[in-house]
């Protein structure tokens, strides 16, 4: 009975330990960066996207942007502390595949039109929604910087 056990117990395992490696390996790393307020998170947030793609460049990212965090992704947007420009830094992760996505619903509650945004911005009709989809259904990782 005590061999039969452990043979259950080894056989157990060695699936275990498998499956982690399979799961680890197949795919890359599906990440969500979640943006509300561009003060406090923009240029932290995208130095947070470029960190993460220097150490893994696989990693699919997408970042959804609503309420004040739309402002990122503006035409001439600027942090307001130092006026380092978001359009340069944008563009260049932009390059690296990142996805920049915009709420539609911040744009209705705002008075705001698409074309006051800067190119590589993607729009979404609602930016809560996207980033409970992302996580749900497909798996994205989700951080707020």
């Amino acid at each position: 009975m005590k061999k039969l056990l452990a043979l259950i117990f080894a056989a157990t395992f060695a699936i275990g330990i498998a499956s982690t490696s399979n799961a680890q390996s197949s795919g890359s790393t599906k990440v969500v960066y979640h943006i509300d307020d561009a003060e406090t998170q923009g240029l932290k947030g995208l130095r947070n996207i470029r960190n993460h793609l220097d150490v893994s460049p696989q990693t699919t990212i997408i970042v959804v942007t609503h309420a004040n965090g739309v402002d990122l992704l503006m035409d001439g947007g600027k942090d307001k502390k130092n006026g380092v420009e978001y359009a340069p830094l944008v563009g260049a992760l932009k390059s690296r595949g990142v996805k920049f996505e915009v709420c539609e619903i911040t744009l209705k509650n705002r008075n705001l039109k698409k074309d006051q945004f800067i190119m590589d911005a993607d729009f979404t009709p609602s930016g809560v929604v996207r980033v409970a989809d992302l996580q749900y259904k497909d798996g994205f990782a989700y951080i707020k910087p």
